[in-house]
């Protein structure tokens, strides 16, 4: 692939989309749409259920809102009932099979189809963070990841820092730096946390260096006191700002394999756009195979 970038704007910090933040337990955060008019929150989300289930798996029956939801079989003929009024060419009732069937005309309103979504799910299964009965999807197709290696984070070091990102306080903490053979003492003062793919990190002010950066929390060896903080997240610029990364093909290769990278990555016109955080830069580009001189691999690993 090639690169190019944007110069960094400033942002006001992103909104959690509520899909990611909970998509480990049942039903949670499926939803990317606002509550609609007159609908109870409660059967809004069983109204999603039914799009979801008739989306991915083509049907749905009471049995299936009673098992995920808890319900009665009176709640759950009802939201049936009440989902089919004003939505009759969404699902048909078929008498042999005893279950409602996707219908050919079939528009989701509640619920907006998304791969990557379910994709999410399969793996968070197949990494056992829920449990198959914990999730939306009742056919699971064959299916396996790549194991990923388990990160050392200590839950107490971890609500420790939720703690002061929470309170807006410094943190003492034992540190394991790769540049120095045994631990040191510092303060930081964390305001979010990172993902980079492989590892988590707490985002935060150095006072002992006096500049914000990462930290991994699983190389936190001990947390001690906490004590007021000296800056604030606000002037954490490249936390605040984003850079848009525009990738392409490798020019090197085949039009026949451009165009499959092309597919792989969603690329329009040649191109696609990522926005990524400026303090997660170095993450993304690393991720993507990018951090190195492209003239170094063959344009097909490249």
């Amino acid at each position: 692939m090639t690169l190019g970038w944007d110069s960094p704007s400033d942002v006001s910090i992103y909104k959690v989309d509520a899909q990611s933040g909970a998509m480990y337990h049942a039903g949670s955060g499926m939803s990317r749409r606002s509550n609609k008019k007159g609908v109870n929150w409660n059967v809004e989300r069983r109204y999603e259920f039914i799009e979801f289930r008739l989306y991915w798996q083509g049907n749905i029956n009471r049995s299936d809102l009673m098992e995920a939801f808890g319900i009665s079989t009176q709640q759950a003929s009802k939201d049936l009932t009440s989902y089919i009024e004003g939505r009759k060419s969404n699902l048909v009732y078929d008498k042999r099979l005893r279950t409602y069937l996707r219908g050919k005309n079939f528009k989701p309103r509640y619920f907006q189809p998304d791969a990557a979504e379910y994709f999410a799910q399969l793996q968070a299964v197949e990494h056992g963070l829920v449990a198959e009965d914990q999730s939306w999807i009742s056919f699971f197709p064959g299916f396996a990841a790549t194991p990923i290696p388990a990160r050392g984070v200590a839950p107490e070091v971890l609500r420790e820092v939720l703690s002061a990102i929470r309170e807006k306080t410094a943190l003492q903490v034992t540190y394991q730096s790769m540049s120095r053979p045994e631990p040191t003492a510092r303060w930081i003062e964390p305001h979010a946390l990172a993902f980079d793919g492989f590892r988590w990190h707490a985002r935060a002010f150095c006072q002992n260096d006096g500049v914000f950066k990462d930290f991994l929390l699983s190389r936190i060896v001990e947390v001690g006191d906490q004590a007021d903080a000296t800056s604030s997240a606000e002037n954490d610029a490249d936390w605040h700002s984003e850079i848009t990364l525009e990738i392409g093909p490798h020019p090197e290769l085949s039009d026949t394999q451009r165009r499959a990278i092309e597919m792989d990555y969603g690329m329009v016109d040649g191109k696609a756009e990522i926005v990524v955080r400026k303090a997660l830069l170095f993450y993304a580009l690393k991720r993507l195979g990018l951090d190195t001189d492209p003239a170094a691999r063959r344009p097909r690993d490249q």
